[in-house]
């Protein structure tokens, strides 16, 4: 009995792979070993830098927090400090935002919080 190898599944994975490498350079974008491997890091890259954005962005707000808060005669540590132990519920995105977009709000909150 002859061997039974089901090309349209296997065309199917590589069409699949091939139209993530859509824009690759070179032969990244149409061999499908080179290509395979291309998309292969990208994925592994892609999941790595999901959770490095976060941080990424954590770091942002609190240069943000601490530039704003300079601004007003306190440290980024004493402002937070400060914060917490008024029980305003703001995070730092929110925080960072008010500090870069609002300064008057921002004011009112240190304000509030000396």
């Amino acid at each position: 009995m002859p061997r039974s190898v089901n090309s349209v599944a296997s065309r199917a994975r590589r069409k699949k792979v091939l139209k993530h490498a859509k824009g690759y350079f070179g032969r990244r974008k149409n061999v499908w070993t080179v290509a395979k491997n291309a998309v292969d890091k990208a994925m592994q890259y892609a999941y790595r830098d999901r959770k490095t954005k976060k941080r990424n962005f954590r770091a942002l707000w609190i240069t943000r927090i601490n530039a704003g808060a300079r601004m007003h005669g306190m440290s980024y540590s004493q402002f937070m400090g400060r914060i917490h132990a008024n029980d305003i519920e703001l995070n730092r995105k929110v925080l960072a935002d008010l500090a870069m977009n609002h300064p008057d709000a921002f004011k009112a909150i240190v304000d509030k919080i000396k």
